[in-house]
């Protein structure tokens, strides 16, 4: 969940509530909201700014730490997806970018 996430790091950082909503510019009550998990989809321009201030990645929020795939191979079906992004002109250093956007997506979607 992204609010204990959110919470749990803002603790570790030595914030209090009130800093963390002062130093975002968000409601200290839309923040306490969004660690209390009553609002399960904030926007990612809200989320970005809360990790830009307890200083870490995007996708530390986003991450569902219970998601770990240990498959090795790769499905013919995830290196055909590759192959179409190569030939669109999708460059490997690139792809970071896209998976921030895609993990947001996921997370959005499950979070409905």
């Amino acid at each position: 969940m992204i609010g204990k996430k959110i919470a749990e790091l803002r603790k570790q950082k030595g914030y209090t509530l009130s800093e963390l909503a002062e130093k975002t510019k968000i409601s200290k009550s839309y923040l306490s909201n969004i660690e209390r998990n009553l609002n399960k989809n904030p926007s990612l321009a809200i989320i970005k700014r809360i990790a830009k201030v307890l200083d870490v990645d995007l996708m530390t929020l986003l991450k569902n730490e219970t998601n770990h795939n240990t498959n090795q191979y790769v499905e013919k079906e995830w290196a055909d997806f590759i192959k179409e992004l190569k030939d669109i002109g999708v460059e490997k250093d690139q792809l970071k970018q896209y998976k921030t956007l895609i993990e947001f997506i996921k997370w959005k979607n499950q979070n409905k």
